[in-house]
């Protein structure tokens, strides 16, 4: 069986929003496109803590862009962002999501940031979706979404150690690129890690 995961497509991370992905509106009607070839759909949503270690306002003399150690990894600090509860942590207006079947939250622990939608950046923790999707008889996943060189990337690669044959669509996700080339570096990670890199257009209709 074939499921979808739709990443963190939240108000925030759209241009408008406290750490906008550029171009991060324009996956909204690919996306909702893309479901219709999907029996199961799952979501994930950064849901912040207002204290999160990985926001630059919570360490004095530090800026958005800085790196700094937390929970005993390197953390790259960013704006205030899909704090629980807040307006930013929505999903974006227009997104379909009257046929998810499960909505996975995620940099819930203060502690710890988490990129993936299956574990923290430790992998200290799951989040369940890889016991749920297996549950569901899952095999092959493919991921959707923002951002590309982060929560894509790295929901795609702990997608890929579980097991799952994983395919990113790459015209349904859209970068940050915060250094230069972190897109292409990315794209080529995940390839080199077994996770196959498709268009949409190439998945055929529903």
């Amino acid at each position: 069986m074939e499921a979808l995961i739709v990443v963190d497509i939240q108000n925030d991370f759209i241009p408008g929003g406290a750490l906008a992905v550029p171009g991060g509106d324009e996956v909204i009607p690919l996306v909702n496109r893309l479901q219709t070839r999907f029996e199961l759909i799952v979501a994930t949503r950064d849901w912040h803590p207002h204290d999160h270690g990985s926001f630059a306002a919570n360490h004095p003399g530090k800026r958005v862009g800085d790196s700094i150690e937390l929970g005993g990894l390197q953390q790259t600090l960013w704006p205030v962002h899909c704090v629980q509860n807040t307006p930013g942590a929505d999903f974006a207006p227009g997104l379909n999501g009257d046929r998810w079947a499960r909505v996975v939250v995620k940099g819930t622990d203060p502690g710890i940031d988490s990129y993936s939608g299956f574990y923290d950046n430790g992998h200290r923790m799951a989040t369940g979706l890889g016991d749920y999707l297996k549950q569901k008889g899952v095999s092959t996943v493919f991921v959707a979404g923002l951002a590309t060189d982060y929560c894509i990337k790295f929901t795609a690669l702990d997608a890929r150690a579980l097991g799952f044959a994983t395919f990113v669509v790459r015209d349904c996700c859209r970068g940050v690129d915060l250094n230069p080339g972190d897109v292409e570096g990315a794209v080529d990670e995940m390839r080199a890690a077994g996770v196959g890199i498709v268009d949409s257009t190439e998945l055929g209709r529903p």
